[in-house]
């Protein structure tokens, strides 16, 4: 008897042509954002946006596809424009992550992650790659590790 050992994701677009995926375990909220309500912080990675007032909580905000190599979030978009975040937990850390679009909340069996293929992906994107899936639509769903995101933003205390 073969036993299922599903995982739930939340899915998400990058950079408009790439699947990634963020288990939902760390996933404790997703908003929508205005960029004039960000406050810069010099001296800080080029991915660190700023922070934000979230509650009375000061949230630290991470541009996800910077992070990545790609171009900035906010360079495709007008000030006034609304961005999504991610808000993630890890170990007690809140961090926020700027994202293009959210998809859906994929089940996925994790039996069938592929281990990550150094060919495969960019050098920018390959620490940060727990694995892949296939989808039945022969996409590449890459499953990001949270842990990784939270490690690389040193400097960035929550």
């Amino acid at each position: 008897m073969k036993t299922e050992n599903k995982q739930r994701y939340l899915s998400l677009t990058l950079k408009d042509q790439y699947i990634a995926l963020i288990t939902l375990e760390h996933v404790q909220e997703i908003f929508t954002i205005d960029l004039t309500n960000i406050c810069r912080v010099p001296q800080m990675p080029s991915c660190v946006v700023g922070v934000y007032n979230w509650r009375g909580e000061m949230l630290w905000l991470v541009d996800l596809e910077r992070m990545f190599g790609y171009p900035p979030l906010g360079s495709q978009t007008d000030l006034f424009s609304k961005l999504m975040v991610i808000k993630l937990q890890y170990q007690g850390k809140s961090l926020g992550i700027l994202v293009r679009e959210i998809r859906d909340i994929e089940n996925l069996d994790i039996q069938f992650r592929k281990s990550p293929d150094e060919h495969l992906f960019s050098l920018e994107i390959s620490p940060f790659v727990q694995g892949y899936f296939i989808s039945s639509s022969e996409e590449i769903l890459i499953s990001l590790n949270t842990k990784a995101i939270f490690q690389a933003q040193i400097g960035v205390e929550n």
